[in-house]
């Protein structure tokens, strides 16, 4: 169980790194969690290795959306249409806590913090894209901590990036965009590559179909982010007319067996977004040996963040050889990111 000293320096910096200039009302509860004792204490129920303030916030947020009264609804932009000051939010936030802490604490306990955040995926094309230029095969996708599985649908919405240029699928209602911030800009392909299967793992598979997880996850969106709340959305409502194949259960291990069973002429897409943090540190290491593994014999893209910085890097093996690249730094929401994937370094 994390102390309250760690729990508060967790707050601080998910207000500084993650909240600011995104979430006022996040960044300002944040830094007033950090120091209050009471709502640190209820934080110390939360799953290990779960990023707390995600999950302490978002089970808030549930409850509110679940249409409990109080007045800390008039804070939040998703449950009225003219929210107060988020600077006078806190003390309602507390009494709220305090009058549900025993609602909270279940939470906690049980839920996992799986934000399915489509606008990643504005990343994700170019990247796909330059896969398919190296290899001019169909590609492989296993998306590890994939929960409800909007990622895995990259190649069937639509892209742009400041211009009047449309990528992906021209015909979808989901339209990503987002801001390229480097010097180098990505190869695009005008349409999305081609896809040969799509397999997602997670140890709790969310299910969009079920109202309760549906609502868990509209919790974990801020409250102020309605671009973001429309996309998932349409998002969820895209999947469902064309689902993913989704497997309940520890993803590194149960790589190897899931890529015996995809096609052998194709290369394999493993990737990871923003999930890596909440991997045991053996494990990780468990992972990048098993992805070394499986590049002796198969070409194997390993696409992921989080994991030993906060950088996005693409690390591949190709004809057995292991070639690194880091592409760059990106918004935490897809807003916005790096491009400097030019030269691959062999290792």
């Amino acid at each position: 169980m994390m102390n309250t000293t760690q729990l508060s320096e967790r707050f601080i910096n998910f207000a500084k790194l993650e909240c600011s200039g995104s979430s006022d009302l996040y960044e300002h509860l944040s830094y007033q969690i950090a120091e209050d004792d009471d709502l640190l204490e209820i934080c110390t129920h939360a799953q290990e290795g779960q990023p707390v303030p995600n999950l302490f916030l978002g089970a808030v947020h549930y409850l509110l959306l679940k249409g409990k009264d109080h007045p800390l609804r008039a804070y939040y932009p998703s449950v009225t249409d003219d929210p107060k000051a988020p600077e006078e939010a806190f003390d309602h936030f507390k009494d709220f806590c305090l009058m549900h802490r025993e609602e909270i604490l279940p939470i906690l306990q049980t839920r996992l913090v799986q934000t399915n955040e489509v606008r990643r995926c504005a990343y994700l094309y170019p990247i796909f894209c330059y896969i398919h230029n190296k290899v001019q095969k169909p590609l492989s996708l296993i998306e590890i901590g994939s929960s409800a599985g909007l990622q895995l649908l990259w190649d069937k919405y639509q892209y742009s990036y400041g211009t009047d240029e449309v990528y992906g699928d021209p015909y979808s209602p989901v339209h990503i965009t987002s801001e390229i911030r480097s010097a180098h800009t990505p190869t695009f392909q005008k349409e999305s590559p081609p896809v040969a299967s799509k397999i997602g793992l997670d140890l709790h598979i969310s299910d969009l179909s079920d109202e309760d997880d549906f609502l868990w996850l509209k919790s974990l969106i801020w409250p102020e982010h309605g671009e973001r709340l429309e996309l998932f959305e349409k998002a969820a409502k895209r999947f469902n007319e064309e689902p993913a194949k989704l497997i309940e259960g520890d993803g590194v291990r149960l790589l190897p067996e899931i890529v015996e069973t995809l096609p052998e002429d194709t290369p394999i897409c493993i990737f990871h977004t923003h999930v890596a943090n909440q991997i045991p540190e053996e494990l990780k290491h468990e992972l990048s040996s098993t992805i070394k593994t499986l590049g002796q014999t198969r070409d194997v893209f390993h696409l992921y963040n989080n994991m030993w910085d906060r950088e996005l890097h693409l690390d591949f093996y190709l004809d057995g050889k292991e070639y690194t690249n880091t592409i760059g730094k990106t918004d935490g929401h897809g807003r916005w990111f790096e491009w400097n994937l030019e030269a691959s370094v062999v290792k």
